[in-house]
């Protein structure tokens, strides 16, 4: 009987259609494959089962974040030789059905189920939440925003670095450092938002505060932040005493939707939109409307997908949904600024900064690779594992264009039409 890896590549050819572009190494030590290729390590026969079990993405994630499938060599690479044969086929359970009328991949499974061994389904790992249906309750935000970014602040101090800001860094160049780049887009949201002394600032989904403490210390503004999560707002707010900022900036463990003490001069909303929800986004966009003065500006700094001819086709990705941002959804630059506008918003400016976020994830998966131990004993494996899989992948969707990342800046303009914007508003004040 030939090796295990050998048998592995064999069956993965006839089920894709077209050789693996890795090498395999199985649990009995055999290799196959090209020659010098990065090596996708099949540690044991239960990586198979949940393959089997759940055929696709979730299979291979359960599986990657068990520990039950592994890579050998540059990550990246790897993710991006993988990401055409199996990420990007949309090969669900409906699909396999029509690919199992092929005798050749009725073969192959017959064969992976007879390596697999006893028939069971293995438990999912214990990373995985329990997902919502994307129902965006106060009730279920609070729990996915908990599931996410109430890891340990160690864990993120880690992976972030000093600035703490945890979305996209704004670069001057590729060899800058990550904390200068985060601080210029701090700055540059300050800009765009004209923020001067005494105005009044709202931050949504605030996370570690750095938001509301840069545009307090450097513009004097008075800044509420206000965030779903218990570890954020308690680290934020020491952040806040230690800057002798407590008599500028407040932070709250407040849905946005029960902020009640407006009107604000301005309101900044980074990284935060991607959990409102495709059904939800009209509500977020009034919401924050009405919390603004006449003349205030809203800067939305969200990440987008690129738009599909059958929007109704759009399904959230598996492992993202399951192990990273529960409940999260992405949306076209074109439906956000929409929804923006529909709500009242005239839209100034929209600006892409979607290279800059491949940079800052290149930077965090250097971070976290260069400390994984210590980053391991913060959490846990498997959630170590999620988050190097979701960077290092995610950098290359940035990269490859599948999402890409902007910035809206809107305006409630007052009936009389005067924005209160600059002739050149691309100079931001600079």
């Amino acid at each position: 009987m030939a090796d295990a890896a050998s048998r592995l590549d064999r069956f993965a050819e006839q089920l894709l259609g077209t050789p693996l572009p890795v090498r395999i190494r199985a649990w009995d030590g055999s290799q196959a494959g090209p020659p010098g290729a990065p090596t996708l390590v099949v540690r044991n026969r239960r990586a198979l089962r949940r393959l089997l079990w759940k055929p696709g993405e979730l299979g291979l994630a359960r599986a990657w974040v068990a520990g039950d499938l592994d890579i050998e060599g540059d990550l990246y690479a790897t993710l991006d030789l993988l990401a055409g044969l199996v990420w990007e086929r949309g090969e669900d359970a409906r699909g396999l059905g029509g690919a199992l009328r092929d005798p050749e991949v009725r073969a192959a499974v017959r064969g992976l189920v007879r390596m697999a061994g006893p028939p069971l389904p293995p438990a999912p790992p214990r990373e995985e939440v329990r997902r919502s249906h994307h129902r965006h309750t106060r009730r279920t935000d609070r729990r996915a925003i908990s599931h996410h970014y109430d890891v340990g602040n160690d864990f993120y101090e880690l992976v972030l670095g000093p600035s703490m800001v945890y979305s996209c860094a704004y670069w001057d160049s590729p060899d800058g450092t990550l904390e200068t780049a985060q601080a210029d887009k701090l700055d540059l949201i300050c800009r765009k938002l004209g923020l001067t002394p005494g105005a009044r600032l709202l931050d949504v989904g605030c996370g570690w505060g750095s938001m509301a403490i840069h545009a307090a210390r450097e513009y004097g503004v008075h800044a509420v932040g206000v965030t779903l999560s218990q570890e954020q707002a308690a680290y934020a707010r020491k952040r806040v005493a230690e800057a002798g900022l407590t008599d500028r900036v407040e932070i709250r463990v407040q849905d946005y939707r029960d902020v009640t003490d407006g009107p604000f001069d301005a309101i900044s909303s980074i990284g935060m939109a991607e959990h409102v929800g495709a059904e939800r986004y009209l509500e977020y966009a009034d919401r924050l409307y009405g919390l603004l003065k006449p003349g205030g500006r809203l800067l939305n700094h969200q990440i987008a997908r690129r738009p599909q001819r059958d929007e109704s086709t759009y399904a959230v990705d598996e492992f993202i949904d399951a192990y990273v941002f529960p409940d999260g959804e992405l949306a076209p630059i074109g439906t956000t600024v929409t929804q923006l506008e529909r709500a009242g918003f005239e839209v100034r400016d929209v600006e892409s900064i979607r290279e800059h976020y491949a940079l800052t994830l290149r930077r965090w998966v250097a971070n976290l690779e260069a400390d994984w131990a210590h980053a391991v004993r913060l959490t846990s494996p498997g959630r170590a594992r999620v988050w190097r899989l979701y960077m290092a992948a995610s950098a290359l969707s940035f990269e490859r264009n599948r999402i890409g990342v902007n910035q809206v800046l809107a305006v409630r303009t007052p009936e009389t039409g005067d924005a209160r914007m600059p002739l050149r508003s691309r100079t931001w004040g600079s």
